[in-house]
């Protein structure tokens, strides 16, 4: 049986996770209403196919049930119900009806296919096996069975039950090319790999385009370092199909670790003029390289293929994402400064570029490189909340004030706007301005925690409206119950109250949320004092103070006095 190129990865993952999706097709035209019924199952029964055909799944449920009340020992009624209520994703709903029809025919075939996706789905995997072992057992035909009971053999490790599985598959269809692939599979992570390798060349005889056996190949040519081999497996994908990126971008790579660097200008050369009109081209090197942390690969990729298109934002921005990876920002900042206004990348760029100054510790370069951005892209309030947070950082709340201000006024229901105006406002010590901003945030969005913890805090630290701060720190709780900065906040305020037992049990929780918050551990040192329990004391101050980069001065004071 010759079968149409088809990837393997789908196919098995098809009938792995959608469950009923072909019987649907094949199972609704076996029903054939009896002679004698009423015009009203006629009706039911039409309507519930009507339904499904408008995807309105709860009244073609509702028509078919009337149909089965009519004729209740008809299987391909219950069969069809069962897909119907898969359809809507009630699992549990299509198992019940699956099992009323397997405990009158056990060997109902198409039964047994539900019952065993259905139990995949709820994770019951040796349920699944028993009912996809009795499907080959009682019909060997079910070729597409072998495939999904051998994926889970080998998804749990158990490579010889797979591949006794596979074996079955090619001894009943000795021309399907799936069974040799999966074989061949098994036999490489077995380590045999010449058996191996005879077995995807089979899986090539029989489907020559199955792209998935020649990466298997070049994988396996790999190992055994094998360097023609594996170059003329590559050139031989390339041929075949010349648009498969992955292959172009791995058999660069592999020319450039060579030293047959001509070779692979070529090939850079040849992806980039396809990334001017194929976006799969940067996506695959994304993919590939960069979301699996190949960062060193992805830099030969790209500063290839810049070689011969040097304007290219969509380049530029990912080689600026592999420098900062590995710790180049001077790099990373160069090519992120490559990127054109109009790229849909512009933005996270200029975001990019003002962190990594930060992080070289160039804050004012970071200050002024948004600031002359800012200028000729004024209705950006997103630029302008980093401009702000990066004056908040350097004390100068005047200039973070002004920036949030003129933000608020382009974009006046920014939460996130207000939100760091209100943190503005309480680090430079205007406390009330803080309250206002933050109950502007609770105002757009009532159940925004980190705001309802901020006001209940600020009232703590000041030691006034205590029951309010308590409220507003309880109902923010309701929404993050695992914050540890939100139990804090609440442990002290018992503090401010004077209920130090209930502080102690808040602020140990929160310790054991963040373990590493130097105003937690110093919070906890304070409730530990006011028990008169000074060594506990003195540990969490000293644990603080560690933990501490700057504003050392009280906590170092707290444990002199200590000592």
């Amino acid at each position: 049986m010759k079968s149409q190129v088809l990837r393997l990865s789908i196919l098995v993952v098809a009938f792995l996770f959608y469950p009923g999706c072909t019987l649907i097709k094949s199972m609704a035209p076996n029903y054939e209403l009896p002679v004698k019924k009423t015009e009203n199952r006629y009706y039911n029964y039409i309507e519930a196919h009507l339904h499904i055909k408008k995807n309105n799944l709860d009244k073609a449920i509702y028509h078919l049930n009337k149909t089965i009340e009519d004729d209740p020992e008809n299987l391909y009624l219950q069969k069809e119900l069962a897909i119907f209520y898969l359809m809507q994703k009630n699992n549990l709903k299509a198992l019940n009806i699956v099992k009323n029809i397997l405990s009158k025919n056990p060997k109902d075939i198409e039964a047994l296919i539900m019952y065993g996706r259905i139990k995949q789905s709820l994770k019951q995997i040796d349920d699944a096996k028993e009912a996809y072992e009795k499907v080959i057992a009682n019909d060997p035909a079910q070729e597409k069975i072998y495939l999904i009971l051998g994926a889970i053999y080998m998804e749990e490790g158990k490579l010889d039950k797979a591949l006794k599985i596979y074996k079955q598959l090619v001894d009943k269809y000795p021309e399907f090319y799936a069974g040799y692939f999966f074989i061949g599979k098994i036999y490489a992570e077995q380590g045999k790999r010449v058996d191996a390798e005879k077995e995807f060349l089979k899986a090539l005889d029989l489907e020559p385009d199955l792209e998935e056996a020649r990466f298997e190949l070049i994988k396996l040519y790999k190992s055994l370092c094998e360097e023609q081999k594996t170059i003329g497996i590559y050139k031989e994908i390339l041929k075949r199909n010349s648009n498969n990126i992955r292959a172009a971008l791995e058999l660069g790579l592999l020319y450039y670790k060579n030293g047959m660097i001509k070779n692979s200008d070529n090939l850079f050369n040849d992806l980039a003029a396809k990334s001017l009109s194929d976006s799969e081209v940067i996506k695959k090197v994304a993919q590939i390289y960069l979301d699996k942390k190949k960062y060193n690969d992805a830099i030969i990729i790209l500063e290839g293929m810049l070689k011969s298109l040097p304007y290219s934002s969509d380049i530029h921005y990912g080689a600026g994402i592999a420098y900062k990876a590995i710790n180049d920002k001077e790099i990373a900042i160069a090519h992120f400064k490559q990127v054109s206004r109009d790229s849909k990348f512009y933005q996270n760029a200029v975001i990019r570029i003002s962190f990594l100054y930060r992080e070289l510790g160039k804050i004012r370069e970071a200050i002024n490189f948004l600031e002359n951005l800012i200028k000729n892209v004024p209705e950006k309030p997103e630029l302008m909340l980093y401009l702000a947070s990066f004056y908040e950082e350097n004390k100068e709340f005047y200039k973070a004030e002004k920036v949030l201000k003129k933000a608020i006024k382009i974009d006046p229901k920014n939460i996130e706007l207000h939100f760091r105006l209100g943190v503005v406002y309480d680090k430079w010590d205007k406390k009330e301005a803080a309250i206002e901003s933050m109950n502007t945030v609770t105002s757009l969005d009532p159940y925004n925690a980190n705001a309802l913890n901020y006001v209940g805090y600020i009232y703590a630290e000041l030691g006034i409206n205590l029951d309010e701060a308590e409220r507003l720190i309880k109902e923010a709780l309701k929404h993050n119950p695992d914050d540890g900065y939100i139990t804090d906040s609440l442990g002290w305020v018992y503090y401010k109250k004077g209920r130090y037992k209930d502080a102690l049990k808040l602020l140990k929780n929160a310790v054991d949320l963040v373990p590493d918050d130097p105003t937690i551990l110093e919070h906890l040192g304070d409730v530990y004092l006011k028990m008169t329990n000074k060594k506990e004391a003195l540990m969490f101050y000293e644990r603080s103070l560690l933990k501490r980069e700057k504003d050392k001065a009280d906590i170092k004071k707290k444990i002199q006095e200590l000592k």
